[in-house]
């Protein structure tokens, strides 16, 4: 039985995680019914292997490489951490890498995860892509560098000019690692049109189970380096760890659904995406709309609504039905501004107020609709409550309370 729709909610989050697609659910409950190791030799650890190299090959199609350059993570955290370290790409005869180059707006995955002593961080223009001038200087100065650069971000859904990026980075011999975990099965996420050496999946975004993500190279003799996990020789050498089987078949069936009818879907949810934003301007015109002049996924909005507080309003349309961004990390109950906003110079003031909406798979014109008369509603009670709704700050204060006493952080 595939997974059901929650009933009375509305899910506008796919960025954080897309729900299961009914292609991966069953894909995982199949590979559930086979017992054997990947590793052994037997027909049981043949068959179960033969599930893993099915999957390895959707992955490969995706990023139109050869089979034998996808290794298999836990998740997009886990492939950062492996690449992003000084033997990257390097071989046993080659120089180390010297430098770490970081756009500003990156995942904490990379900005914490790397294994370098230190990173140089590239600055975003106002639009939210990352400065080419800066970088153009960047790798002018001495020492082979890596740049880690996000194909589209988690939180404005702003598109990163990558190719041009690793123009510069490859003319200077240096190597490019990109962020595809927002890109893949929404636009074409091909790694020779991108440029880049290496990028990052993960399946959980793409409708497939939490548990798996893939570190893909665009050839197979380019190496992540060191390994991260170790203590086997599973993934050709490059992780060590029995393979889970059932995620990873999961993680091949929910890319397989998501590329059958990529252009249909683009198309929809482009669609459905601007009249979420209209839904947006015609309950507040004031709202001001993040990297609007950029090229942006065809999923993700992230706006603002000056003197209204994110946490307020994402708390007051969750108890109405609707799941939402605040686009902030929130940690024990206090919300602070995005790392992204801030570094494409957006006032602290407004920054606290940014909302994210994304869609997905499963996104219909009635999520659109229900947004639309929880937003007004939400928006009535503020007007009769004053200017930031009174009311609403004191239920989003008691919800963010009990969280915080039920768990230590939001």
């Amino acid at each position: 039985m595939a997974p059901a729709r929650p009933v009375n909610r509305t899910y506008l989050d796919y960025n954080a995680t897309a729900p299961l697609r009914p292609e991966a659910h069953a894909a995982a409950l199949a590979a559930m019914e086979t017992i054997g190791n990947p590793s052994s030799v037997h027909a049981e650890g043949r068959a179960a292997r033969r599930i893993v190299e099915d999957a390895r090959c959707e992955i490969a199609r995706l990023a139109g490489v050869n089979f034998r350059c996808v290794t298999f993570a836990s998740g997009g955290t886990e492939a950062a951490n492996a690449a992003l370290n000084p033997l990257f790409g390097a071989g046993p005869n080659a120089a180390r890498l010297e430098r770490l180059i970081v756009s500003a707006g990156e995942h904490p995955c990379v900005l914490s995860g790397h294994r370098f002593e230190a990173a140089e961080v590239a600055p975003l223009r106002s639009d939210g892509r990352i400065d080419l001038d800066w970088l153009a200087d960047a790798c002018r100065r001495p020492g082979r560098a890596l740049l880690a650069l996000q194909a589209a971000n988690n939180e404005t859904g702003v598109i990163q000019p990558v190719a041009e990026a690793a123009a510069l980075v490859h003319a200077a011999g240096g190597f490019l690692v990109c962020d595809a975990v927002q890109m893949a099965g929404r636009v074409d996420c091909d790694i020779a049109a991108l440029g880049a050496d290496a990028i990052l999946l993960s399946a959980h975004k793409m409708g497939g189970l939490n548990g798996a993500g893939a570190l893909v190279t665009a050839r197979p003799e380019i190496s992540p380096g060191a390994p991260l996990v170790r203590g086997g020789g599973q993934e050709r050498g490059a992780r060590a760890g029995t393979e889970s089987v059932a995620t990873i078949a999961a993680f091949g069936a929910a890319v397989s659904a998501s590329c059958a009818q990529m252009d249909q879907e683009q198309a929809r949810l482009a669609a459905l995406l601007r009249r979420l934003t209209a839904v947006v301007r015609s309950a507040a015109g004031a709202a001001v709309i993040f990297a609007e002049t950029a090229p942006r996924l065809p999923n993700t909005v992230s706006f603002a609504i000056p003197g209204v507080d994110a946490a307020t309003l994402m708390i007051a349309l969750d108890l109405a039905g609707i799941a939402v961004s605040s686009g902030s990390a929130c940690s024990s109950g206090k919300v602070a501004p995005s790392h992204v906003l801030a570094a494409m110079g957006v006032a602290p003031e407004l920054a606290r107020g940014a909302i994210r909406l994304s869609l997905g798979w499963a996104s219909e014109e009635g999520d659109v609709e229900r947004f639309a008369q929880a937003l007004a509603s939400v928006f009535a009670r503020m007007r009769t409550s004053g200017r930031g709704g009174t009311g609403l700050r004191v239920e989003t204060a008691l919800v963010l309370e009990k969280l915080a006493s039920n768990s230590g952080e939001v």
